[in-house]
C-alpha cells in the first residue's frame, strides 16, 4: 500500500488565523489540486488528517465542514485526483483526546484502515504537530513551506523529527514523489 497523508489547512488550502469556517473560505493553494492528481497518478492512496477544533469551539458546524470537504473532493476530482478518505479531530486541546495531532490516534486509525506500513507512509504538513504525529508511529515526515510551514521551519527547526524533508509546497513534494517513482521503475 502506497499511502500519503496530507494535513489540510496550510497544505491543501489557504489557512486563516480565524479558522476556515465555510466552503467559501476554503480556497485551494495554487497547484495543490494538481499535486493530489499527480500523487493519485503515481499510484498513491491519498488521505487527509486534519485537526478541526473550530467544531469544538463552535466556530462552524459539521454541516459547514462537510461542505468544505465536498468542495475539496470535487476540486481534486476535477484535477484528476482522488482523496480516498478524510479523518478529522473536532476536539480542542482541553478535551485531551488521542486523535488531535500531535497525538497519533488519527494516524494509527488511517494506517489500520488501509493496512499500510508506517515506515512506508508519508505525512505532509505545515506544523510541528503534524510531523510529530507521523514520527510517533515511525512514518516519514515532509514539511511544506506554505501555510505555517515557513514559521515552523524558522522557529522550530531543531524540534523537527529526524529525517524530515522540506518542500516549498505540496506541488514540490508531489514532483519529488513522482521522480522517486520514475527512478524505481528505471
Amino acid at each position: 500500500m502506497k499511502l500519503i497523508i496530507l494535513d489540510r489547512d496550510g497544505v491543501i488550502n489557504q489557512d486563516r488565523g480565524d479558522f476556515v469556517k465555510s466552503a467559501d473560505e476554503w480556497i485551494p493553494i495554487p497547484g495543490s489540486m494538481d499535486a493530489i492528481a499527480f500523487l493519485t497518478e503515481a499510484g498513491y492512496t491519498v488521505v487527509v488528517a486534519t485537526n478541526q477544533s473550530g467544531i469544538g469551539r463552535k466556530y462552524f458546524t459539521m454541516q459547514d465542514l462537510n461542505e468544505m470537504h465536498a468542495k475539496m473532493h470535487r476540486l481534486a476530482v476535477q484535477a484528476g485526483g482522488v482523496i480516498d478518505g478524510i479523518w478529522f479531530c473536532p476536539h480542542t486541546n482541553a478535551d485531551n483526546c488521542n486523535c488531535r495531532k500531535p497525538k497519533p490516534g488519527m494516524i494509527q486509525d488511517i494506517l489500520e484502515r488501509f493496512q499500510a506500513e508506517a515506515a512506508d507512509t508519508w505525512l505532509v504538513g505545515d506544523s510541528l504537530r503534524d510531523l510529530q504525529a507521523i514520527a510517533a508511529v515511525g512514518g516519514k515526515s515532509a514539511l511544506v513551506l506554505t501555510g505555517k510551514g515557513k514559521k515552523t521551519l524558522t522557529t522550530q527547526e531543531a524540534e523537527l523529527p529526524e529525517n524530515t524533508q522540506v518542500f516549498d509546497s505540496l506541488m514540490a513534494f508531489s514532483q519529488y514523489i513522482m521522480q522517486q517513482e520514475r527512478e524505481k521503475q528505471a
